[in-house]
């Protein structure tokens, strides 16, 4: 079996493909849409079709998700029930140890990419705080009479129904 994706639809799967067809591929399941996402069709059904002794072969491992993290997991949970991993441009075989040595480096690169980006993140939000920038939505009501209203209502118990008719 065999996964595709491009991101978007000015993209052609048809490198892939290719690729694919010269490593012997018979079916092949595809998305075209961004590894963001979660909710990708065609990586669900390769995941309901494939059993335990299968192989799955893809182009590139980035085709599996959106971060190292979650083409890790991906990877991981094809291990898990016996499935091989073949990344025909990467050189990637799980059935073979230095395959799997591979994945396991891409799995702790995966973690230490994740951490940096919580700590870049953290450290923005906190600059910015520190410049003036608010988070979250703006306030739709900006007089202090009316906040005062609306606190009031909200602690004897009226709901958010109640206090947007006032």
């Amino acid at each position: 079996m065999g996964y595709t994706r491009v991101s978007t639809v000015a993209q052609t799967l048809e490198q892939q493909n290719g690729a694919l067809e010269a490593a012997g591929v018979g079916k092949v399941f595809s998305d075209v849409m961004s590894g963001a996402r979660d909710d990708r069709p065609g990586l669900a059904a390769l995941m309901d079709y494939v059993r335990e002794g299968d192989t799955v072969v893809v182009w590139k491992l980035d085709r599996l998700g959106r971060n190292m993290l979650h083409v890790l997991q991906t990877v991981r949970d094809m291990t898990e029930r016996g499935v091989t991993l073949v990344s025909v441009t990467d050189g990637i075989d799980s059935s073979t140890p230095a395959g799997r040595m591979m994945i396991g480096v891409l799995g702790s690169l995966a973690e230490y990419e994740r951490e940096l980006v919580k700590e870049r993140t953290a450290l923005k939000r906190a600059a910015s705080r520190a410049n003036g920038t608010r988070f979250g939505r703006p306030m739709k009501v900006s007089d202090p009479e009316h906040i005062a209203t609306a606190r009031r209502m909200k602690a004897d118990g009226h709901t958010g129904k109640d206090i947007a008719k006032y």
